[in-house]
């Protein structure tokens, strides 16, 4: 699976988008659809992803069919295309948190629940400290060689985040 990041909007979101057999995902089409569309230009999106619902990671929603949205996950597995990958509740930015965990590349797409070196806020509504340290017990559970690609920032492993990242130790 090819993995391209775009980082989008005065926050700079992370936007990503996977490709596998000439089939796309897009993760957390966040603002600037004009680079995310460079990126898919006549390829198929076979699926939308949205990790939370806060601006910066919905921004450009609208410019893809939603039919092809993702609404409310529910954890469990699911297969799109030639992707198969679970969703993970991982609440505690919001309530409606989840990551997306692709198990045949290894790789989970956290948005703004877990970043390298630390978490993401939980002082918003709909933030709940007590629900972020429950998720990050759930995470601890994964694959240490996991690769992470956060809501913003860079990309970092789970052995990475358990030897230096205070909230995982």
């Amino acid at each position: 699976m090819k993995i391209h990041k775009i980082a989008v909007g005065y926050l700079k979101a992370n936007c990503y988008v996977l490709e596998k057999k000439g089939q796309l995902i897009v993760i957390d089409p966040g603002d600037e659809y004009d680079k995310i569309s460079k990126i898919i230009k006549d390829k198929e999106v076979v699926k939308v992803l949205i990790t939370h619902q806060h601006p910066d990671h919905i921004g450009v929603l609208n410019n893809f069919d939603k039919n092809l949205v993702l609404k409310n996950p529910k954890e469990g597995e699911y297969s799109f295309g030639p992707f198969n990958f679970e969703v993970i509740s991982t609440k505690g930015h919001t309530d409606d948190s989840v990551t997306y965990y692709f198990k045949t590349d290894n790789v989970m797409f956290t948005g703004d629940f877990l970043f390298k070196e630390t978490i993401g806020r939980t002082d918003m509504p709909g933030g709940s400290m007590e629900q972020m340290m429950k998720s990050l017990d759930k995470i601890k559970t994964y694959s240490n060689d996991t690769q992470i690609y956060p809501g913003h920032g860079m990309s970092t492993n789970l052995k990475y985040e358990k030897t230096h990242n205070y909230f995982l130790k």
